[in-house]
């Protein structure tokens, strides 16, 4: 079938440009092996296509029926290498975009240029906290902070996270924590966990050199917007990200805490598909992206 297809396009390939030669300058190959395939084809369909002479070629009244289906096939098929092609070159279809709750707050003022740029494309938020099915949601780019796990898909770091550790006015005057280590592990803390309270280490920077934390927490979510939200009502302490804390911290909710120490900035990853080259969609939301939270850190 596959072969039978092939000679189709010739056929129409001979008859667009009027001469087997033509064709074959179009197709990048021979004359003869031109010849070769439309002979092929009258004989697999029992019938005499083209009348050729010296002078010219012409299609038998068989051949001019015939062509009209490869005529159209050669069509479809240029139509489709040109749609393939504005899909390459111009952001245009529906992209599917997994985040956090946290990126989500993001995505609205980074996405909102490429989208009024761009009348054809549309914009579906995947966003939980959770690890999200990629495959099964139909994926096109998700948005990842910190160490990744091993993946297939492609990594490309866009930014980073900057995190402090905060809390709220009421937990601060009830409690009266020091702000060294040791106080600070003693305290109450609300961590980004699912489903588990085990101990974290967390990695830190201090005048005399990287160390490492112990921090068993009191309350866990796998929702970081929850988490936030337990930390204003005065629960514990929390790391939070100072952009995504930054309307509590002004508006007196959430205070961050001057420790003697501080927490590595996280970065902020673009995943997509592995593939050869990448949809449109996905390079222009990824510059997107970029862009802003280069705008956001500066």
């Amino acid at each position: 079938m596959l072969d039978q297809l092939k000679r189709m396009a010739v056929l129409a390939a001979v008859v667009r440009h009027g001469s087997f030669a033509a064709a074959a300058r179009q197709l990048r190959t021979s004359t003869s092996a031109v010849s070769q395939q439309v002979r092929a084809l009258e004989q697999d369909m029992g019938v005499t296509l083209l009348h050729r002479t010296t002078r010219k070629l012409s299609l038998t009244p068989a051949g001019e029926r015939f062509h009209a289906g490869c005529a159209a096939m050669w069509a479809a098929a240029e139509q489709a290498q040109q749609e393939l092609a504005q899909l390459r070159d111009a952001p245009e279809g529906e992209l599917r975009v997994a985040m956090t709750v946290g990126f989500a707050r993001i995505a609205g003022p980074a996405l909102a240029p490429l989208l009024r740029s761009h009348p054809g494309l549309r914009l579906h938020l995947q966003v939980e906290d959770g690890l999200t099915d990629l495959v099964a949601h139909r994926i096109d780019l998700a948005l990842r902070f910190g160490r990744l796990p091993d993946s297939a898909w492609v990594a490309q770091r866009i930014g980073q996270l900057r995190v402090g550790v905060y809390a709220a006015p009421s937990y601060l005057a009830r409690t009266s924590i020091p702000l060294d280590a040791a106080g600070l592990q003693a305290a109450d803390w609300l961590l980004l966990q699912d489903g588990t309270d085990t101990p974290r280490r967390v990695q830190v920077r201090s005048a005399a050199g990287p160390r490492e934390l112990m921090i068993q927490p009191r309350y866990t979510s796998n929702n970081q917007l929850s988490l936030q939200q337990l930390c204003e009502a005065g629960y514990g302490l929390a790391m939070l990200g100072d952009e995504d804390v930054a309307e509590a911290v002004a508006a007196g909710r959430l205070l961050k805490l001057q420790t003697d120490f501080d927490l590595p900035e996280l970065p902020i990853w673009a995943l997509a598909p592995q593939r050869d080259t990448q949809p449109a969609k996905v390079r222009h939301a990824v510059a997107a992206l970029k862009n802003y939270l280069s705008g956001a850190a500066a």
